[in-house]
């Protein structure tokens, strides 16, 4: 038994969450979790819950039906952000292709700061308005 508990996924509210899973889906080429995956004929469905794993079968993402959800206003401080996501890349190159990838998903571009020497990154709101950054760095 550990003396710590452990991180199991990261849960983003959404008023659609089969529209938002498919989004991270596709953006971070992750799978459904057996059960989850949208109805193989096409039927309509109204899922309350679903989850997103990596290759290996690990909970990274899910994502829970809520009835409204507030946009954040950020970088006004109205409605804050609350939480968002850190992804990274290794370079400048990957960042514009990961820029063109998310856009074309879904993403809104919120702010560009893909020129600063330090951390180039871009920072956008998924389909739900959940921030996200994508951004360069070599750390792990």
């Amino acid at each position: 038994m550990s003396e710590y508990p452990r991180l199991l996924q990261t849960v983003l509210d959404t008023t659609d969450p089969r529209r938002l899973a498919e989004f991270y889906r596709r953006l971070l080429g992750l799978a459904y979790r057996p059960g989850d995956e949208p109805p193989a004929d096409g039927a309509p469905e109204e899922p309350d819950w679903l989850v997103l794993r990596s290759p290996d079968g690990t909970n990274r993402l899910a994502f829970q039906l809520v009835d409204r959800l507030p946009r954040t206003t950020w970088p006004s401080h109205d409605v804050p952000m609350q939480a968002h996501l850190d992804l990274t890349v290794p370079d400048t190159g990957a960042l514009a292709r990961q820029r063109r990838r998310a856009e074309e998903l879904g993403a809104e571009l919120l702010l560009d700061r893909s020129d600063d020497p330090e951390e180039p990154l871009f920072v956008f709101a998924d389909p739900s308005g959940h921030p996200f950054c994508v951004f360069v760095s070599a750390a792990p």
